[in-house]
């Protein structure tokens, strides 16, 4: 991880000092850099010993990094990881044009691993990604999301770069075709438990260990999975609640944490988180014992027992 760091600092050293500032900043702000992580012990798992895992995992990580500057900047939101986001403190414009960087950047890094191979994954994933934001913007203030609908976006949106990453770490190890898939799975069903837990987290934890506002999905319209489960088996008063809410941001948010905490809502979403993360921990039978594998299941409980 220290090798990585190195690498995302050497390359966000632009002439342009805005860059640099806003970059550092988003960064800086820290973050469980899970993706990256994932790439680096994935590889390391199936028994790469070169150097292109530092260049891929900072890829993977301005990749993330150029996503959150857009989604707040979509989302309006001024908080992230505890502190003020990158569009509250410098602007819109400069977040965006700064994440259009770290995507060219991040392009212009892969080329350098001299992988068609990576190279169809990672930018296929940028593609996958940016059409699970046009979904999810499809569904905001939309009562009538489903389950089925949500979890495309998950699938779509947060699971893909997870997927992605782990899938690049097989690919550099010159993994067989099954732990090439077994990694690609684990990415993806890790990376669809971390996003329930968030939803989970979002009416059960609290702002500052959090990071983020308690109830900021709902503010902006967003179904997330405890609220389709009221909309789906609560009371004609409960779907009422929520659905007015969804359709204008507006509503007592006390009411319905209240509402969701009295039924099995927050429990729907844990055991779907669970089932994803035994999913993700069953892919690593492909995988030969190691400190790695066991970091790699490690990461299968961490996502569902983390409290931020």
């Amino acid at each position: 991880m220290k090798a990585m760091d190195a690498v995302i600092r050497s390359r966000l050293d632009s002439h342009v000092v805005l860059i640099r500032t806003i970059a550092d900043y988003i960064i800086g702000a820290g973050g469980k850099r899970m993706r990256p992580a994932m790439l680096l012990m994935v590889a390391r798992a199936l028994g790469y010993r070169g150097d292109h895992h530092h260049l891929l995992a900072a890829v993977v990580e301005f990749i993330h990094t150029a996503t959150l500057l857009h989604d707040d900047v979509v989302d309006e939101s001024d908080l992230r990881r505890g502190r003020d986001t990158a569009n509250a403190v410098f602007g819109n414009a400069a977040s965006v044009l700064v994440g259009d960087y770290l995507y060219s950047r991040s392009f212009e890094m892969m080329v350098q691993a001299d992988s068609m191979r990576v190279m169809a994954i990672l930018s296929g994933a940028t593609t996958v990604i940016a059409e699970g934001e046009v979904l999810q913007l499809l569904n905001v203030h939309d009562p009538d999301v489903t389950e089925a609908r949500y979890m495309e976006v998950v699938r779509y949106k947060t699971a893909k770069l997870f997927e992605a990453a782990a899938q690049v770490g097989a690919v550099l190890a010159g993994a067989t075709p099954e732990q090439e898939e077994a990694a690609a799975a684990y990415g993806r069903h890790i990376g669809t438990a971390f996003q329930l837990v968030d939803d989970i987290l979002d009416y059960s934890g609290d702002a500052g260990a959090l990071g983020k506002n308690v109830g900021d999905d709902l503010r902006e319209g967003k179904p997330t999975l405890p609220l389709i489960r009221i909309m789906e088996t609560g009371t004609p008063e409960q779907r009422e609640l929520v659905r007015e809410a969804i359709r204008t941001g507006e509503a007592d948010f006390d009411l319905i944490a209240r509402t969701i905490h009295a039924s099995d809502a927050l429990e729907h979403a844990r055991k779907a988180a669970l089932a994803e993360a035994e999913t993700a921990r069953r892919a690593l039978d492909l995988f030969p014992a190691s400190i790695f594998k066991e970091s790699l299941l490690n990461f299968c409980a961490f996502a569902v027992e983390r409290d931020r």
